[in-house]
């Protein structure tokens, strides 16, 4: 168990979950915790209900044309946002005209729902190479690959990591980053992204 004497009167324990947000771990044992919530990082609620409305709102519209959603991005900034939507298709490939066709039916919907208050820029792309990760079956797609992971937060002086993906275990992220594990909470990821490798 781990000792947290030294943290006492640094932290509200009232306000602690009693599980790791980060563990470093050399083969099976982890050697440093770090505890806390995800909360105690910044509220991004706000963004994440954005998040999921922008999600729920256009995922059947790219279904709908009988593409994979990958995934979105929304990035507020201001009185001009944007927002960047990711399309994929297994088997042909996602070219120009697939990205126009989809812009312009979100464009449709998006007039009519309004879900976004300020001007705003519509990018809609496939993952390409480097294609983010969104999701945790997303990262179980890919275990074997070489990652980059941004936390919201840092962690051990960091909140970059740049590593191979080794696996998914239960709500954690498992990297490995020069020959040390990370459990990396997916809650605490802001960004991920797969690096290609080529040969």
């Amino acid at each position: 168990m781990l000792d947290t004497s030294e943290f006492q009167g640094l932290f509200d324990y009232g306000a602690w979950r009693s599980r790791p947000w980060c563990i470093k771990r050399a083969d099976t044992q982890p050697f440093f915790c770090f505890w806390g919530t995800k909360t105690s990082y910044g509220d991004k609620s706000h963004l994440s209900a954005k998040l999921q409305q922008l999600e729920t709102l256009l995922r059947p519209v790219v279904e709908g044309l009988g593409y994979e959603f990958w995934g979105l991005e929304f990035r507020s900034q201001g009185y001009q946002s944007l927002l960047r939507i990711f399309i994929d298709d297994a088997n042909d490939g996602i070219g120009v005209e697939d990205c126009e066709k989809v812009s312009r039916q979100v464009s449709s919907v998006m007039d009519v729902e309004d879900p976004i208050q300020s001007e705003y820029t519509l990018e809609v792309s496939s993952p390409g190479m480097d294609r983010p990760l969104f999701r945790l079956e997303q990262f179980e797609a890919f275990v074997g690959h070489k990652v980059q992971i941004r936390l919201r937060m840092a962690f051990e002086g960091r909140r970059k990591f740049l590593g191979l993906l080794k696996g998914v275990e239960e709500q954690d992220v498992v990297v490995v980053v020069d020959d040390h594990e990370y459990l990396l909470p997916f809650d605490s990821i802001e960004r991920a992204n797969i690096i290609p490798v080529f040969e």
